[in-house]
């Protein structure tokens, strides 16, 4: 099969290796249909995260058929067609029986793409099925569901689950990518008073406003002005940092009202200053986390009945086997206004027999 291999810090390449074969009884091997990139992918090119080793195929969101399952395997069999989540759970040990399936200790958590072969490929083996795919209605489109892989229960459960959004909040999304617009759109389930939006590019900004932004600022110290003369000088009730980078936490960290959450999503590969000789008398809460996808069978439901906005995330499209392609649109957003990109997309009415 073909496949995006990590071949080291700024390397990867789309090319032939091995397919996948069950390892564990509770294995499956999905036919990948619709993949798409995340940040995180960036990230393990520029080398942030030195867990990949070279030889690693990237990718851990996907939506496919099962085309082979293990013995024990009990929740989906061959044919079906489900979404692959990117964090893999074990159902066993002492996190997975308390829903934290991303800090799994039973061989799971984030391990597609980062420890074991990930999902940008023609084939990919997922470890756990029962407890890490999750069947797909038959009206749900490829291209909205592999959304729900990673970014939007990463935004619900990391930005505004952890952020303890309540009604009534003014909540400010540092970071209008991917990430940042689903926690906007996510948090708009919570009816707050007002969402403020900030980054860098005008083009993400604007998207920010159709995602449900009231305002939207540049970021810097127009940013912080702008929230203090919407919260009369408070701050604000929630902070979501989206962005992954010192300069965009330590904002954060400003625009936060005495009482507030700060709740960090974004994926840092340097270290951040925490001004606690500012913040140690405010009683400012400040989350970390990676995603647990406990909220992905709601989410799929909400995306069924059509109260999520995946459809506008996507801004381009690509054959699976234009990987390169696709990577170098994704990296260079502020020039192509990419937010999501998604390879593959095509439903299969029947089960492909899997080349030998």
């Amino acid at each position: 099969m073909k496949a995006l291999v990590f071949q080291g810090s700024g390397k990867s390449a789309w090319e032939e290796i091995a397919d996948p074969a069950l390892q564990e009884a509770t294995d499956a091997i999905v036919r990948v249909d619709a993949v798409t990139i995340c940040g995180t992918d960036l990230h393990i090119l520029k080398g942030d995260v030195p867990e990949v080793r070279p030889g690693t195929v990237l990718g851990h969101e996907a939506v496919g058929e099962v085309v082979e399952v293990g013995s024990d395997v009990r929740g989906v069999r061959p044919g079906e067609r489900v979404l692959v989540s990117c964090i893999t759970a074990c159902g066993r040990c002492r996190f997975c029986r308390e829903g934290a399936y991303g800090q799994c200790r039973g061989g799971g958590g984030w391990i597609l793409g980062h420890l074991i072969n990930g999902t940008q490929a023609e084939y990919v083996r997922v470890p756990y099925a029962d407890l890490s795919v999750h069947p797909l209605p038959g009206a749900v489109d490829s291209k909205d569901a592999v959304l729900l892989a990673d970014i939007i229960p990463t935004a619900y459960e990391v930005g505004v689950l952890n952020g303890r959004v309540r009604p009534g909040d003014t909540i400010t999304v540092v970071g209008a990518g991917p990430i940042g617009l689903a926690a906007i759109a996510t948090a708009r389930l919570y009816t707050p008073e007002k969402i403020i939006a900030v980054d860098l590019a005008p083009p993400r900004l604007e998207a920010a406003k159709r995602f449900g932004a009231d305002a939207v600022a540049s970021a810097g110290e127009e940013a912080e002005q702008l929230v203090a003369d919407l919260t009369e000088g408070l701050g604000a009730d929630v902070v979501i940092e989206a962005v992954g980078v010192p300069e965009s936490f330590e904002t954060c960290t400003r625009m936060v009202r005495p009482g507030g959450h700060v709740a960090n999503v974004g994926v840092h590969g340097k270290p951040a200053t925490l001004h606690l000789e500012d913040l140690w008398i405010k009683n400012v809460t400040i989350t970390t986390g990676l995603v647990d996808t406990h909220s992905t069978p709601m989410l799929l439901r909400m995306l069924a009945a059509g109260r999520l906005p995946t459809a506008s995330m996507v801004t381009h499209t690509f054959p699976l086997d234009h990987m390169e392609e696709a990577y170098d649109v994704f990296s260079r957003a502020a020039d192509t206004g990419a937010l999501k990109v998604v390879l593959g997309g095509q439903q299969h009415d029947v089960l492909a027999v899997r080349a030998s």
